[in-house]
């Protein structure tokens, strides 16, 4: 069998019925891969726990980091912040073999291979303004108005980027060099745990919280870079579309209460790129 190229996110590990779900997360065949796009958990620990468990079974694992990641809580006994912090998840990453944005991207070869897989960690800078605002002052007042404010703002440090849409486009700059270098022949699967265009962000509840989704300088790398799937989680609404003729899953798992309404045991784990017979 030629492996399969697989995706979740959002596992949110310190649930124990999410722990359930991902202890029953297993390869279709071997050789499969597994993208996993960020929010694993808060705890240091807890995450490098739940990523070591599915590099275990899985041939190989490409992992971005969500905003609950980098989080730093005082019950946690890694207090790093900031880039600190992001670096020291990317050390336990290639401590046990797993694929990092810090890394060279692999090349997936599939049946519909080669494809460049390429795992980004790009944050956001506010610019999915709150509807009627147009400004990042503007839109952050209307959110804490209607009191709808993403714990980041509380937990997400940083350091040492002054804020963190400095640190989003400092992020921007460095990845949009590495993409516009892979071999133009190629095409990629992106994945980002924030959605690399704003269109997702409009099915959400609460339009405020936009503006902790992503960037509008990756409006249109899903075209520039010959992406066949963008792969994203962070809004907790699993689905499939299609912008500019290309395809976007959304591949979170969600928390318990968001999962238990759909009704049936959660299925997360998404098929990206087939293998073949």
């Amino acid at each position: 069998m030629i492996p399969s190229l697989f995706a979740v996110s959002d596992l949110h590990v310190s649930y124990a019925e999410n722990r359930k779900v991902v202890d029953r997360l297993r390869p279709r065949s071997d050789g499969d891969w597994l993208i996993v796009a960020g929010d694993v958990g808060e705890v240091f620990g807890d995450i490098e726990r739940t990523l070591r468990q599915l590099r275990d079974r899985f041939a190989a694992v490409v992992w971005v980091p969500g905003n609950h990641e980098l989080w730093t809580h005082a019950s946690d006994p890694v207090l790093l912040r900031g880039a600190e912090r992001y670096d020291a998840l990317v050390r336990m990453c290639r401590d046990i073999g797993v694929l990092t944005p810090e890394d060279d991207y692999p090349v997936w070869a599939g049946a519909d291979g080669p494809v460049v897989v390429a795992p980004l960690f790009l944050l956001y800078d506010y610019s999915f303004h709150a509807p009627g605002t147009s400004t990042k002052e503007d839109s952050l007042r209307r959110a804490y108005d209607v009191g709808v404010v993403c714990t980041d703002e509380m937990l997400l440090h940083p350091d040492p980027y002054p804020d963190r849409d400095s640190w989003c486009r400092a992020r921007v700059a460095g990845t949009e060099r590495r993409l516009a270098a892979i071999d133009s022949t190629l095409p990629t699967v992106l994945i980002n745990h924030w959605p690399l265009v704003r269109q997702p962000t409009d099915q959400m509840w609460y339009p405020e919280f936009a503006q902790w989704c992503g960037t509008t300088l990756t409006a249109d790398w899903h075209v520039r870079f010959r992406t066949v799937a963008a792969v994203y989680g962070h809004l907790h609404i699993p689905r499939t579309t299609h912008y500019d003729g290309i395809r976007f899953e959304e591949v979170s798992l969600g928390y318990p209460r968001e999962w238990g309404r759909r009704g049936g045991e959660p299925q997360p784990m998404r098929l990206i790129l087939a293998g073949a017979a």
